[in-house]
């Protein structure tokens, strides 16, 4: 018996030994594969496709500085770098932009697939390549011979990242219009409208007009032929949208200019943090170019030539979004024999049917037809089979039409004053931005910049019909009557989505601007020195100060104060009370006041609409705010009254906040803190696909401050996932352009084993910004030398 159990025992340490080695074997395996993929960031290699040598530089934050002799190899190194970091990211973009996720993921995507289509932004981006002209069709070539040249080594040698093998298939060759695709996907996620405009048609068909009309910032008083068109003419709506893909409601950005005249070196400084999604690897990609035509540093997406963001030796720049009404939707009405025509002043006309079948991994191909009218793509539901049809929507967007923005953005890079800055920001027309401007000489300047359309009738707030000539575009904004401001007397230009027109403005931009409350900190800050730092726009950038509390806590207090009776919430009501109105990661308060404002919006609004049009409907903070206003101001609101007016509606709200968070985070409300729900991520897409490829792809969470309506912005999910916010953030002094201060939260690399793959995290969420230098002899790092032969 005794030896059986030392056989036993002898037998589990040999099994054990075996499963140890074959455990470090394949973690050594493991460890090649993911390795062999690898950037090569120093030494040499050849690229056959250069002219000359080129020598890239990747300094300590991993940022490439590329030196070449000629603008041809420096935009061909600049494919080849960005491809060398990014590949795999800059395939998933053109592939979402262009509708073809499904033939590398399967089934999963086919709605996502459809939706792409259906916006067309391929399409248009084919149909933008003619109005580009030769010199900036030259720059798209070189830049895709570029990446082309490291997809066919990395195929030779095969060393195409991880990704590409855990999906099982290989990258196509670049293509122009894959550069031009991209460009088209960030108009996209810009310049969006239509939801909101489909949902005032389901709201006008689901409420009385009163009732409806609150859900509006401003009701068309005066376009009664478009309402009654809403009412009686109904589209289908709820059940047809996914909010899943739409693009962030809060799309934004932070950007100010200051004066000489306020700055301690007297030259101006200018700062620039735009607001999308946080993800791994970051949207952005920072790079330095310099030939002998140029030297620019900044920002680019990745997969598009040249720098759209950042300076040169004699100019810096910025941007925010404008976020004008550039999406129209109409009301089609079919042909009841022929779905694809529509009425058109007493007529039927024939659509454009694109056929776009849907290729899909370990599946069969999808049918899928794209039907455009002469306003634009029809985008509600046209399987009618055994119905009679019924009015549908087409949309008509600014960035459906052939632009050339690239060509702008090279003229940037090449500009040395603000009029020739200002006039390459006429081919800059999707999406709308609010550009601001420095340079050397002293100029700082600001151009609400884009194309955005006056309308026959209507301001754009509703769906218009679509079978009159009567509605629809007559033009534009004429490009010399966009707003601009140059050298102002106040000293500083500051934008933040907020409203940039007066009420003198001649046209109609739109009525649904941001909540004014980062812009409103701004200019608090910069009117109150004159003796701006650098450092003191960091600090800024990372501002967690919380007007909207400073607006509406006090009513909301002597509204709880009102209604709770038996003391249970006197030391929340303190903590409140004493409040900094700082959105600090240690503090409980800001726990409170968002949920509660959250809470407010689900009191109102969710259990008088299905659950997806509540999800549609953008703007519920601005449309909260403007019914809490009219209720403290002491008039009658429909949605208020209805739950018993504001101090009921209030009491309401705060009782479930103060239940989800007890059940959440205990009873003791003095251990609540921020930072215990509002956690920083940057998750990768293969993190979706497991905990196991989470754990490993995605940075670990960081507890932060901040939140949507600080400056340092910071927007989290329902799940407090802060996946929203500073996707870069840039400070400059144009008295010396040899260097600027970045963050590019999670790093540069999208490999997750190189040191600049998720390096900057904390870097994003302390405010710890590295410096850029422009300066050969300043340029610090890995060198790698690209060799034409």
């Amino acid at each position: 018996m005794g030896k059986r159990k030392f056989r036993w025992k002898k037998w589990l340490i040999v099994f054990a030994g075996v499963l140890a080695a074959l455990a470090v074997v394949a973690f050594i395996g493991f460890t090649w594969f993911m390795n062999k993929s690898k950037p090569v960031i120093d030494g040499e290699l050849v690229v056959s496709i250069l002219d000359q040598d080129v020598t890239v530089t990747r300094d300590d934050k991993g940022v490439p500085h590329i030196l070449a002799e000629t603008d041809a190899d420096l935009y061909r190194a600049q494919g080849y770098v960005q491809a060398q970091d990014r590949l795999f990211q800059m395939d998933l973009a053109r592939r979402q932009a262009s509708g073809r996720l499904s033939e590398i993921i399967g089934e999963a995507t086919i709605n996502t697939d459809k939706h792409f289509r259906t916006f067309s932004l391929r399409d248009a981006a084919e149909k933008s390549l003619a109005a580009y002209d030769e010199e900036s069709k030259q720059v798209l070539e070189w830049y895709a011979e570029g990446v082309n040249a490291f997809i066919a080594q990395a195929k030779e040698n095969n060393t195409l990242s991880y990704e590409f093998a855990l999906l099982g298939y290989e990258p196509e060759e670049w293509t122009v219009v894959d550069s031009l695709t991209i460009g088209k996907y960030m108009a996209y996620d810009l310049g969006g409208n239509w939801n909101t405009l489909a949902f005032r048609h389901w709201a006008l068909q689901n409420f009385d007009e009163a009732k409806a009309k609150e859900l509006f910032i401003k009701y068309p008083e005066n376009a009664s032929s478009i309402i009654e068109a809403n009412i009686q003419t109904p589209v289908a709506v709820a059940g047809q949208f996914s909010a899943d893909l739409l693009p962030n409601e809060f799309n934004g950005s932070n950007n100010w200019v200051v004066s000489g005249d306020k700055t301690k070196s007297g030259k101006p400084i200018l700062a620039d943090d735009p607001h999308l999604g946080l993800s791994t690897p970051s949207i952005w990609y920072q790079m330095h170019l310099q030939s002998p035509q140029q030297n620019v540093s900044g920002v680019i997406f990745a997969g598009i030539p040249g720098i759209i963001l950042g300076h040169n030796d004699e100019i810096a720049w910025g941007v925010t979004n404008v976020g004008p009404d550039v999406q129209d939707l109409y009301i089609e009405i079919p042909n009841p024999d022929d779905p694809t025509q529509f009425r058109y002043d007493g007529q039927w006309e024939q659509a454009e049917v694109r056929d776009e079948p849907i290729k899909v991994k370990d599946g069969e191909t999808v049918d899928f037809d794209v039907v455009v009218t002469r306003h634009g793509p029809i985008m509600t539901d046209l399987a009618f089979k055994d119905t009679e049809p019924t009015a549908q929507f087409s949309m008509q967007w600014t960035a459906l039409q052939p632009t050339a923005e690239l060509r702008a953005v090279l003229g940037f890079n090449k500009a040395k004053s603000w009029e020739d800055f200002e006039k390459a920001l006429e081919d800059f027309k999707a999406p709308a931005q609010n550009f601001v401007f420095a340079s050397k000489d002293g100029t700082i300047a600001y151009k609400a910049n884009g194309q955005i359309p006056i309308r026959k009738q209507g301001d754009g707030q509703l769906p218009v019909p679509g079978d009159s000539s009567d509605y629809g575009w007559e033009d534009f904004i004429p490009w010399d009557k966009l707003p601009t401001v140059v050298n102002p007397k106040e000293g500083f230009i500051a934008t933040a989505n907020n409203q940039v027109i007066g009420e003198d403005y001649p046209y109609h931009i739109t009525d649904f601007w941001a909540q004014p409350y980062r812009f409103e900190r701004i200019k608090e800050v910069l009117e109150a020195n004159d003796e701006i730092t650098v450092e003191d726009m960091m600090d800024l950038q990372m501002d967690q100060h919380n007007l909207y509390a400073r607006e509406f806590l006090p009513d909301l207090l002597t509204s709880i104060k009102a209604k709770e009776q038996d003391g249970q919430y006197t030391e929340i009501i303190a903590m409140l009370e004493d409040w900094d109105m700082v959105d600090a990661k240690e503090s409980g308060v800001p726990l409170v006041f968002h949920t509660l404002m959250i809470k407010l919006q689900e009191v109102l609004f969710k259990d008088q609409m299905p659950e997806d049009m509540y999800d549609i409907m953008y703007g519920k903070f601005n449309i909260t705010d403007q019914l809490l206003r009219t209720a403290y101001a002491g008039e009658k609101s429909i949605w208020i009254e209805e739950q018993g007016g504001v101090d009921e509606t209030v009491y309401k709200a705060f009782e479930l906040t103060i239940a989800q968070l007890q059940d959440q985070f205990g009873k003791n409300a003095a251990k609540w803190q921020w930072g215990d729900y509002h956690q920083l991520t940057f998750d990768h897409t293969l993190g979706s696909a497991s905990p196991i490829l989470a754990a490993y792809f995605n940075a670990e969470k960081v507890p932060i401050g901040g939140s949507k309506v600080t400056v340092q912005a910071a927007d989290n999910d329902l799940a407090g996932n802060v996946n929203h916010g500073a996707s870069w953030r840039f400070v400059v002094d144009v008295g010396d352009l040899s260097s600027a201060y970045h963050i590019v939260g999670p790093g540069q690399s999208g490999h997750v084993k190189s040191d600049w793959y998720q390096d900057q995290v904390l870097d994003w969420a302390n405010g710890d910004y590295h410096q850029t230098f422009v300066k050969q002899e300043d340029i610090k790092g890995k060198k790698l030398q690209l060799k034409a032969r």
